[in-house]
Order: C-alpha cells, then structure tokens, then sequence
C-alpha cells in the first residue's frame, strides 16, 4: 500500500513539473494570439470568436477525463467496498470448526 502511494505522489510530482515547464514556454504565444485577434476583429473579422470557440473546445478535454476518471475511481472503490462487506458475511455466516477434547466436550454438558 505505501509503495502504491509513493508511485502515485511521484507521478502526480512529475505532471506538476511537466505542466508547470508548459505552461511557461505556452505563455509566451498570448499575448500574439490576443493582438493578432483583436486587429482581426477590428479589421471585420471572425477570427477572435474561432479563437474563443478553439479556447472553449481545448478546455473540455481535460474536464471530460477528470470526469471519467472520478468516475472509474468510484465505481472501483464501491466494487471494492461490496467485496469486503461479503467477505466479512462470508466470515459470519461460514461454521467454524473448533475443535475440543472430549473432556471439556462432558463439562459443557453437564453443566
């Protein structure tokens, strides 16, 4: 279990360094991109509302996998959960064998 939960810290330290690296080399196309969109739009043009739409487009990708991903997560887990909970039925209703000698077998009845 430990071992799982250090792989994971680890992969989600190396997608924080990888987006952050991104993120700054994708910067530098901003402010491009806005002057190039404004002039269209002054000029008549259409390209600032494809720029909105392309913006809109690019972010639903990573919501949609969030969303499968919660999703997978929690139908996992609540298979795990209904594994258990039989198991410890199993457990409950499962005759144990217990074994006694003959003994201790003639004190309980006399008793």
């Amino acid at each position: 279990m430990k071992n799982t939960t250090l792989k994971i810290v680890q992969l989600a330290g190396l997608v924080l360094v990888v987006i952050l690296i991104t993120s700054l080399m994708a910067e530098a196309q901003c402010p491009m991109c806005k002057m190039s969109a404004e002039s269209n739009l002054k000029s008549g043009g259409t390209a600032a509302a494809g720029l909105n739409k392309g913006i809109i487009y690019l972010l639903i990708g990573p919501y949609i996998m969030m969303t499968v991903v919660g999703y997978l997560w929690w139908r996992n887990r609540r298979l795990v959960l209904e594994q258990e909970q039989e198991e410890a039925i199993r457990d409950l209703l499962e005759p144990h064998d217990v074994v006694i000698s003959s003994a201790e077998f003639n004190e309980t009845i006399k008793q």
